[in-house]
């Protein structure tokens, strides 16, 4: 396996809807309320018109509402239960990118590994019925 003792990270923010075979993402530098806040601005404008988008989030501390989280008046965030990333579909679709586009690899710069996860997320956004597959749980529709 390639080794390098170099550090620098990228951050993938990534939403699907199985449904429509569609999402949304953004790669910032860091993971906080500032990056959140940009995440929910892009989700928001591939709601489709006239509906609302169920966002499930984890106990992360930059998915809680509060005084600087901006939820737009599109969306509702869902949060799960402790210890339960087995319900959030995006758990399954950021394993599958990590195992297929992302592992093992050395990059020469972060303008390379902005460009691997802009790749990684276009292969999956290419490819609506792979959106459905891993998004999907038989288990875990809510009918309304």
């Amino acid at each position: 396996m390639v080794r390098d003792n170099r550090h620098d990270s990228a951050y993938l923010f990534g939403a699907i809807c199985p449904a429509r075979g569609v999402g949304a993402a953004i790669i910032m530098p860091a993971v906080n309320t500032k990056a959140m806040n940009e995440h929910l601005k892009e989700i928001s404008t591939q709601v489709a018109p006239g509906a609302h988008a169920v966002l499930v989030c984890d106990g992360a501390g930059w998915h809680q509402k509060g005084r600087t989280l901006c939820v737009p008046h599109n969306i509702t965030l869902l949060p799960l239960p402790a210890y339960a990333p087995e319900l959030n579909p995006m758990e399954n679709v950021l394993e599958f990118l990590r195992a297929n586009k992302l592992s093992r690899l050395v990059w020469d710069s972060y303008e390379a590994i902005v460009s691997a996860c802009k790749n990684a997320w276009n292969f999956l956004i290419n490819d609506p019925d792979r959106i459905r597959s891993i998004g999907t749980k038989a288990w875990a529709w809510v009918n309304v």
